[in-house]
């Protein structure tokens, strides 16, 4: 189970937030939620590991991918290279990289270069290549941002596909984010 008790972190010399505590489960869905600037991201980033809370306890056993705001596409390499290079640092097949590229309808653009790409179609290719990692948890930052209906159709189709086979969602939004039985956590 992921948890967090009295978690505080504080960025830059301001405190984002303290006192923090929430759990997670297999097949559990958490919606944070907050102002510009209340520690959404951050907190990401915590469950990710790439920041340690300030105060409190924290445990994360999960094999976990992170869908930050920043895509972190290379804009000169091909989308199938990209998916193929992240994939591969999850040590996952090149089938499920495809599975993943068609689930988020990318795979008319692998021969593209991700420069090339609009917003909508990097945050799709961003979104499929979270899905290829194979991960437990999925951090969510943002992840409906660019996306048209039908592409924040399949995406939420992705999440509900992952949370039946067990997977975690945590998601940083601004927007409605519909995730059936999600808890919400305000910041």
């Amino acid at each position: 189970m992921l948890r967090a008790e009295g978690i505080a972190l504080v960025r830059g010399g301001r405190l984002l937030f303290e006192g923090l505590s929430f759990e997670m489960a297999e097949a559990g869905a958490l919606l944070v939620t907050g102002r510009n600037g209340a520690g959404k991201s951050s907190l990401l980033r915590l469950v990710a590991g790439l920041l340690e809370p300030d105060e409190g306890a924290f445990a994360n056993p999960f094999p976990t991918a992170l869908l930050a705001s920043e895509q972190a596409l290379k804009p000169d390499r091909r989308v199938e290279t990209e998916l193929a290079f992240w994939a591969g640092l999850d040590g996952a097949s090149r089938a499920a990289m495809l599975a993943a590229a068609e689930a988020m309808a990318v795979t008319p653009l692998l021969d593209f270069r991700c420069g090339q790409l609009s917003s909508g179609q990097r945050q799709r290719v961003a979104i499929a290549r979270t899905i290829a990692s194979g991960a437990r948890l999925w951090l969510l930052d943002e992840p409906a941002n660019a996306l048209d209906a039908a592409s924040e159709e399949r995406l939420l189709a992705a999440i509900a596909a992952h949370r039946a086979a067990g997977g975690l969602v945590m998601a940083a939004t601004h927007q409605p984010l519909p995730l059936p039985g999600a808890a919400e956590l305000a910041l």
